[in-house]
């Protein structure tokens, strides 16, 4: 079990929905942290309702950004990447400059922070790393353009990252939650089975965070439709295509 009392965790994508709820939650637990967004002024108000918290905004699409925030939260025990950018989008109705804004946010973001993190936190023999992904990431679902590719890209990271950070002392760990009432949510006209609030779902990023398992989707039972469908053969999902 991870005790997280005392210990430093930079917490990127803090400044809404998921991120903010979950500064919260492990503020309650004593964890001291790094609040990052590209928004100060939402992360500063943030940080006034915790007890030891500070802000370090970031843009995770620029390299030079990103490697300046590292420079000033360096060294911490953990990271919690849980930028995101999200617009529904079919391919008929393709937003190139949208779908590509979700992907480097989602993804290329996450590779920007970790090619500075992972090899310091490889250096000293010890870190703790979560990646928050989603249950869109396992199987392409309709008007997920940019979105769904991004999280299955994501997915699929920390899936070698566990592989090749065995026994370095850096613990690795995926959580994939299905659909949580937010700002990016609210664009969505569909009916969203098993909504969660920020404040529930930051409860089993917390829990996962306290665990070494590895993936924590939720949640449940939607969770095990969304992954069953990993396993259906083409002509099934593709029927009529």
């Amino acid at each position: 079990m991870t005790k997280m009392c005392g210990k430093t965790y930079w917490l990127i994508g803090a400044s809404e929905g998921l991120g903010r709820a979950l500064a919260r939650k492990l503020d309650g637990r004593g964890a001291r942290l790094v609040l990052s967004a590209r928004s100060a002024e939402r992360l500063n108000s943030l940080a006034s309702e915790l007890s030891d918290a500070r802000v370090v905004p970031v843009d995770v699409t620029d390299h030079m950004s990103v490697r300046s925030a590292v420079g000033s939260v360096w060294p911490v025990d953990g990271i919690i990447y849980n930028a995101g950018a999200y617009t529904p989008m079919r391919a008929t109705e393709w937003d190139a400059d949208a779908a590509l804004t979700m992907c480097d946010v989602n993804f290329l973001g996450a590779m920007r922070v970790l090619g500075e993190i992972v090899p310091q936190m490889v250096s000293r023999g010890h870190g703790d790393i979560t990646l928050i992904g989603s249950l869109a990431g396992y199987r392409g679902l309709p008007a997920a353009i940019g979105y769904g590719a991004s999280k299955a890209a994501l997915v699929s990271l920390a899936e070698t990252m566990r592989h090749d950070l065995k026994g370095t002392g850096v613990v690795v760990r995926l959580v994939n939650p299905g659909f949580i009432k937010t700002r990016l949510t609210e664009k969505n006209s569909f009916r969203m089975p098993m909504i969660m609030t920020p404040e529930a779902a930051a409860d089993h990023v917390a829990r996962a965070m306290r665990s070494r398992r590895f993936r924590t989707d939720f949640p449940a039972p939607f969770s095990w439709l969304l992954k069953s469908f990993v396993f259906l053969p083409d002509i099934l999902v593709y029927r009529g295509r």
